[in-house]
C-alpha cells in the first residue's frame, strides 16, 4: 500500500526462535516435531549466513532456490526427495510466518515447488504373520507378559508408538456395563485426544501384566503412573519399544523387516480388509484426514487384485 512502512527485518536467529514458540505454543505441535523443524530451519539459516542474509527483511526467492539446489547436490549422498520435500515445507511455512508478522515484505518461498514424490505404499505384514510374532510372547516372566500387553495393544489399537509409551495405567479405560467394549485413551499429534476399543486378546493380555508384571516391574523403580515399564521400573522409552518388536521378530524366524509402524499399518489393513469403513479406521488411527486413511485402501486394492489373478480362470 502507498505510504505503508516497510516491514521491519529482525536476525534470523531471533526470528527462528519466535516462530518455534509459535508453532509450539499456539499450535500444540509436539517436542519432537518442533525439533525437526528447528533442524531443517538451522540447516537453512546456516545457508543464508554463507550468503550474507542477516535479516529477515533481506531474504529473496534466490536464496530459497539456492537452498533447495544444495540440498540435491550434497556430493555423492543426495537427500532422498522425500526429505527435500519435508526441509522445504519448513522453509515454506517459516516465511509465512514470518509475512504474517510483518517481518518481511513478501512470502519469497511461495513460489518454490516440493520434489514430486514416488507414491509409497504403507507395509503391513498378513493376519498369519501377525500371529507368529505375538506367540513369541507366550511366558509367565514379566518381561514376556510386559511384551505381549504391549504388541498386542499395538495391533488392537493402531496406537503410535510414541503413544503406547506415553499411556499411563489410568489410561485403559475398564468397561462400564454388560457387553460394552474396553477402551484405551490415546493422545495424538498436538495433543489430540481419542478413544479407541481394546480386542479381548489386548484385554486379556493387558490384565495378565497388570496383575502379574507390573507390580513387580514398578517394585524396582520409583512409583510412576506409566503403563509399561522397563526392567528397572522406569517408563518404557520408544527406543525400548523398537528394541522388542525387533527382537520378537527375529524369534518369529519370519525374515522380514518389522517396526513398530508395521503394528499400526497391519491394523489399518487388516481393518479395512474386513469391511470397515474408511472414515471409521481414520477415526481410529487419529487422522486429521480421511485422505490420508485412504493410502490403506491401495494396499486392500493390489491384495484383491493378487488374489484375483491367482483365482479366475481367465484372469491370467
Amino acid at each position: 500500500m502507498p505510504g505503508s512502512e516497510p516491514p521491519v527485518g529482525i536476525p534470523f536467529p531471533r526470528a527462528l526462535e519466535r516462530y518455534l514458540r509459535h508453532v509450539s505454543i499456539e499450535r500444540g505441535l509436539s517436542a519432537n516435531t518442533v525439533g525437526a523443524y528447528r533442524r531443517d530451519l538451522e540447516a537453512y539459516l546456516a545457508l543464508l549466513a554463507d550468503r550474507g542474509v542477516a535479516s529477515t527483511a533481506e531474504a529473496t526467492a534466490e536464496d530459497v532456490s539456492a537452498f533447495i539446489q544444495d540440498l540435491r547436490g550434497r556430493g555423492e549422498a543426495p537427500l532422498a526427495a522425500s526429505s527435500t520435500a519435508r526441509m522445504l515445507s519448513s522453509v515454506r511455512g517459516f516465511h509465512r510466518f514470518l509475512l504474517e508478522e510483518g517481518l518481511a515484505a513478501s512470502d519469497v518461498s511461495a513460489e518454490s515447488k516440493p520434489p514430486k514424490l514416488a507414491g509409497k505404499l504403507p507395509k503391513a505384514i498378513t493376519v498369519r504373520q501377525m500371529a507368529a510374532i505375538l506367540d513369541t510372547t507366550d511366558g509367565d516372566d514379566e518381561v514376556s507378559l510386559r511384551d505381549k500387553a504391549l504388541l498386542e495393544l499395538l495391533y488392537a489399537t493402531g496406537a503410535r508408538v510414541s503413544e503406547a509409551v506415553d499411556l499411563n495405567v489410568d489410561d485403559v479405560i475398564s468397561s462400564q456395563g454388560e457387553g460394552a467394549a474396553d477402551v484405551v485413551r490415546l493422545f495424538g499429534k498436538g495433543g489430540k485426544q481419542r478413544i479407541v476399543p481394546l480386542g479381548s486378546f489386548a484385554r486379556a493380555a493387558l490384565d495378565a501384566y497388570l496383575v502379574r508384571a507390573r507390580p513387580l516391574l514398578s517394585a524396582r523403580g520409583k512409583a510412576t503412573p506409566a503403563l509399561f515399564l522397563g526392567v528397572r521400573g522406569q517408563r518404557l522409552s520408544r527406543q525400548s519399544v523398537w528394541l522388542v518388536i525387533k527382537a520378537r521378530a527375529e524369534l518369529s524366524k519370519l525374515g522380514i523387516e518389522v517396526s513398530p509402524h508395521t503394528f499400526r499399518h497391519s491394523f489399518a489393513t487388516h481393518l479395512l480388509e474386513g469391511g470397515a469403513d474408511v472414515r471409521v479406521v481414520q477415526e481410529l488411527l487419529g487422522h486429521s484426514s480421511v485422505a490420508t486413511t485412504q493410502i490403506y485402501t491401495l494396499v486392500t486394492a493390489d491384495t484383491l487384485r493378487d488374489m484375483y489373478t491367482e483365482a479366475h480362470p481367465r484372469a491370467r
